[in-house]
């Protein structure tokens, strides 16, 4: 049965989508099978997998609304072993439609059900908000997974994304568990780097990934070719960078089995 991860953080711009990407693709090249479900209305992971979602007929807001099955909607990609659940610009609209739906916030988790077996892990890259669609993924997933830039503006929300992750522990889901954050878009150079990962050492003490994903113009410029860095540059520093992310995320898991 799959683990299954949100990605997430309500800031945008933090490097959400792009963590999201390559940690698939590199836990698809160590011989895991995983899909990529994307929850976010602007698309970026779809797209940045080379998969022009304008051209799609369907994607997982059908899902949700219930007129297709999860298999229907579900990609291969240039990865082996990794396949995705594409956002479409319909998406944008499941918030609304849900709002008075009974159990609106399970749907994406009833989704998932049919699926789990056939991964090893699930990843769902939710949108920089904490509306309805982000509480789905929250209510669907095991666990967070929480990228933050190094910058002190993206230390704000952090609180707030922890509240709320508390009240859905509390109220909907006891045994959601935060995985851990990923420090992103990381500039050794300079001290304000530095000093947001000692804040982020105290804010969630053995919870930060000892894996830091730099800066990088090549990272930067994958989506735009639809490709992962592993697809792009797999000799750049981002690219070993996510693989290290890659190797310590399983060895995490390892030890949670």
């Amino acid at each position: 049965m799959a683990h299954i991860i949100a990605v997430a953080n309500q800031k945008g711009g933090v490097g959400k989508t792009t963590t999201a990407l390559n940690l698939a693709a590199y836990l698809a090249a160590a011989g895991k099978f995983v899909l990529l479900v994307d929850m976010d209305p602007q698309a970026n992971a779809t797209s940045g997998l080379g998969i022009d979602h304008e051209a799609l007929a369907a994607g997982i807001y059908e899902v949700l609304s219930g007129t297709h099955e999860p298999h229907q909607v579900t990609y291969s990609t240039a990865h082996e072993g990794l396949s995705i659940m594409p956002a479409t610009a319909a998406l944008s609209g499941a918030a609304v439609e849900l709002v008075n739906a009974e159990e609106r916030e399970h749907f994406l988790r009833k989704a998932l059900m049919s699926v789990r077996n056939n991964y090893d892990y699930i990843l769902i890259d939710l949108p920089p908000s904490l509306g309805l669609i982000t509480l789905n993924g929250f209510v669907a997933a095991d666990s967070v997974l929480i990228p933050v830039q190094a910058e002190y503006f993206a230390l704000e929300g952090l609180g707030q994304l922890m509240n709320t992750i508390n009240l859905i522990k509390e109220n909907i889901k006891p045994d959601l568990e935060i995985m851990g954050a990923v420090i992103t878009m990381y500039d050794s150079r300079t001290k304000l780097s530095r000093e947001i990962l000692e804040e982020l050492y105290r804010y969630f003490p053995d919870k930060i990934f000892r894996s830091v994903i730099p800066r990088s113009v090549r990272l930067a410029e994958a989506p735009s070719f639809g490709k992962t860095i592993l697809g792009y540059d797999p000799s750049s520093k981002a690219a070993r960078s996510y693989e290290r992310l890659a190797t310590e995320f399983l060895m995490r898991e390892e030890g949670r089995l």
